[in-house]
């Protein structure tokens, strides 16, 4: 099989590309600074006895894990607490999934005035820029200790990222039907829930089932401040240097997360196919 040769405009246009070497070189230069500037505030000095000690304990703990903690079905054994952690995250991402709706259109400029949008999201980069932990530590001061304090910070911390992908989707949105409301001399709403929703729920709904995979991780940290689930035995027992206990909880949360990630990962798929 023959190849052809490049017709002479081809070849033309090759020779008169733009000679733009100075851009890639000041990009790999910046690169560089930026490295070598964050490598200097890396301090090394070795790994301590007793760190060496805790990360071999809690390993040996993950295949070794204390049996009558991990079946245990009271309060303080790890399907109760796993429950828990689920439970939090749960509600959290459903009540923050819910609440992005509103903030979500509020900050399009598709649908409200320019200065309008400008304000929420504002006030959603506001949310969205505090720490899960800063939040959980304000609301411990209104709710208490316990699983109601790591709800409402997961609804919160939710609203901040779900609103920006629903903001995300909402402009991606096909603008002829909306047009075609709008001759009809259709209402904001009703441009909303015939225009827009329809084609925005299957994304929608794999934003929140992405939101509840993170959420999951961030109740079993939330709970080491006191805001419920698993993380405030488990920090427990890593201090203790209960390896065995810290072990039974770090396997639940193991198999915990790949049950999560398994079905997540085909649900999502399956409505990003449409099905």
């Amino acid at each position: 099989m023959s190849i052809k040769s490049p017709s002479p405009s081809v070849l033309a246009r090759f020779d008169n590309r733009p000679r733009r070497w100075w851009i890639k070189a000041l990009t790999f230069l910046v690169f560089a600074l930026a490295l070598t500037w964050s490598a200097m505030g890396i301090q090394y000095k070795g790994i301590t006895a007793k760190g060496s000690e805790v990360a071999y304990g809690v390993l040996h703990g993950i295949f070794n894990p204390d049996t009558t903690v991990l079946f245990d079905t009271s309060e303080m054994g790890v399907p109760y607490l796993l429950f828990e952690t689920v439970a939090i995250a749960l509600l959290g991402t459903l009540f923050g999934g819910l609440l992005a709706v509103p903030f979500a259109f509020l900050s399009s400029e598709k649908i409200v005035p320019r200065w309008l949008a400008f304000l929420v999201r504002s006030f959603v980069m506001l949310v969205r820029t505090i720490p899960s932990l800063v939040w959980a530590l304000i609301w411990i001061r209104v709710t208490g200790p316990g699983a109601l304090c790591g709800v409402v910070t997961q609804s919160v911390c939710s609203i901040g990222m779900i609103s920006k992908m629903y903001v995300t989707a909402i402009e991606d949105v096909d603008t002829r039907i909306l047009e075609s409301l709008n001759a009809m001399g259709c209402t904001t709403f009703q441009k909303i829930r015939y225009g827009i929703l329809p084609q925005l729920t299957a994304n929608m709904m794999s934003t929140v089932i992405y939101r509840f995979d993170i959420n999951i991780k961030d109740a079993s940290t939330l709970g080491i401040v006191g805001a419920g689930g698993i993380g405030s035995v488990l920090i427990q027992a890593i201090q203790t240097r209960r390896f065995g206990i810290t072990g039974a909880f770090l396997a639940g949360m193991i198999i915990l997360m790949l049950v999560i990630e398994y079905f997540s990962t085909r649900l999502r798929k399956r409505l990003a196919q449409g099905l």
